[in-house]
C-alpha cells in the first residue's frame, strides 16, 4: 500500500507541533481529516508512527526514524519541479563532451571553467577520443559535444572553431636550429630526422603539416599519433617534430621550439561539433555560453587590430 505526499506533509506537520490541533491550523485543515490521514500512513508504513495521549503526541521509535526519511522525500519532491524547470531551460543536465588529447594543453581547462562559471547545475562528463571515434559517438548518440579537428559534414554536424594556434617546430635542446631568431623553413629543416604525424591516426596533423612544408619520406624516422609521445622521442633526440604551439605548456625538459615559416599564422583548428538534431536543452546552454567567450576574444582581437593601426 502506498502513501500521499500529503499523508507525508501531515505526519511531518505533526512531528512538529507533537500537537494535532496545532498541526492541522497549520495545514489549514480540521483535525479529523488529519487524523485519517495519519492512520492511512501508519497502515501503509506498517508501523506506529505516534503514540497519541490525551494532551500530548509523542513519536514512537519508528517514527523517529522514518520521520527523516519523510524530510528527505519531501524535499526531494519540493526540488523535482525547479529541477525540470532548469533542465528544461538548459541550466541544469548533463553534457557528454568527448575531446582529443591535444585539447587538453589549455583549452578544456578553460571551457570547464567558463560552463562552470556560468552554468553550475550543469554537469559536464568527459571522455577522451580521436575526431573520428568523437564522430562515430555522436551520431549514435553516446555524447553530446566534441571538440575535435575539421573537416565535418555540414549536414550533419553543426560546428564552430573555438581555438586557433599556431604549428611549432619542437627541437631537441641544444640542436643548431633552436637559437635562430627567425621563423625556419622547408630549406632549413632538409635532412633533418623527423618525428612525424601518422597519416592514418593523427591524419589532420599529417595532411597539415604536409601542406605547410616539405617532409621528405626518407626523413621520417617514426610516425606518431599522440603530441605527447611526439615530444618525449625530440627530447630523447630521436628527431624534430611539428607541434601545435600550445604543446609548449607541456614543458618538456630537453625540448626547445621554433616558430614555423607559414603562410597562415595560425593555420591548426579545434571545433565544437555538434548533431543537428540535438535535443539536449543544457547543450543549447552551454554551446550559447563558449559562444559569448568566442565573440568577446574576437571583440578583444579586433580591438587589438585598431589600435595596432593608429
Amino acid at each position: 500500500m502506498a502513501f500521499t505526499l500529503d499523508q507525508l506533509r501531515g505526519f511531518v506537520t505533526v512531528a512538529d507541533e507533537l500537537h494535532f490541533g496545532r498541526a492541522a491550523a497549520r495545514l489549514q485543515m480540521t483535525q479529523p481529516p488529519l487524523s485519517r490521514q495519519i492512520q492511512k500512513l501508519e497502515r501503509a508504513v506498517g508501523a506506529q508512527l505516534l503514540e497519541r495521549g490525551n494532551r500530548s503526541v509523542v513519536l514512537t521509535t519508528a517514527g523517529s526514524a522514518f520521520l527523516v526519511e519523510a524530510r528527505r522525500l519531501l524535499s526531494l519532491a519540493d526540488a523535482a519541479p525547479a529541477l525540470a524547470r532548469r533542465v528544461s531551460a538548459g541550466s541544469a543536465g548533463v553534457v557528454r563532451v568527448a575531446f582529443t588529447a591535444a585539447s587538453t594543453f589549455g583549452v578544456l581547462g578553460d571551457l570547464l571553467n567558463r560552463v562552470g562559471a556560468e552554468l553550475p547545475d550543469v554537469e559536464l562528463v568527459l571522455s577522451e577520443m580521436v575526431t573520428r571515434d568523437q564522430v562515430a559517438a555522436l551520431l549514435n548518440e553516446e555524447i553530446d559535444l566534441g571538440l575535435a579537428r575539421p573537416p565535418f559534414d555540414d549536414e550533419v554536424f553543426g560546428s564552430r572553431v573555438l581555438h586557433r594556434e599556431a604549428i611549432m617546430v619542437a627541437l631537441p635542446a641544444g640542436h643548431r636550429l633552436a637559437g635562430l631568431d627567425r621563423p625556419l623553413g622547408s630549406d632549413d629543416l632538409a635532412g633533418e630526422p623527423v618525428v612525424m604525424h601518422s597519416p592514418t591516426q593523427a591524419r589532420y596533423f599529417y595532411d597539415l603539416i604536409v601542406g605547410l612544408v616539405e617532409v621528405p619520406h626518407q626523413n621520417v624516422v617514426h610516425t606518431v599519433s599522440q603530441i605527447l609521445t611526439m615530444l618525449w622521442l625530440v627530447e630523447a633526440g630521436r628527431g624534430l617534430a611539428f607541434v601545435p604551439g600550445s604543446a609548449r605548456r607541456l614543458g618538456i625538459t630537453g625540448v626547445e621550439f621554433a616558430a614555423l615559416d607559414s603562410p597562415v599564422a595560425e593555420p591548426v583548428e579545434l571545433h565544437l561539433l555538434w548533431p543537428h538534431g540535438s535535443r539536449n536543452p543544457a547543450l543549447r546552454s552551454v554551446l550559447a555560453v563558449l559562444d559569448d567567450e568566442n565573440s568577446e576574444n574576437e571583440a578583444d582581437d579586433a580591438s587589438t587590430v585598431s589600435l595596432d593601426a593608429q
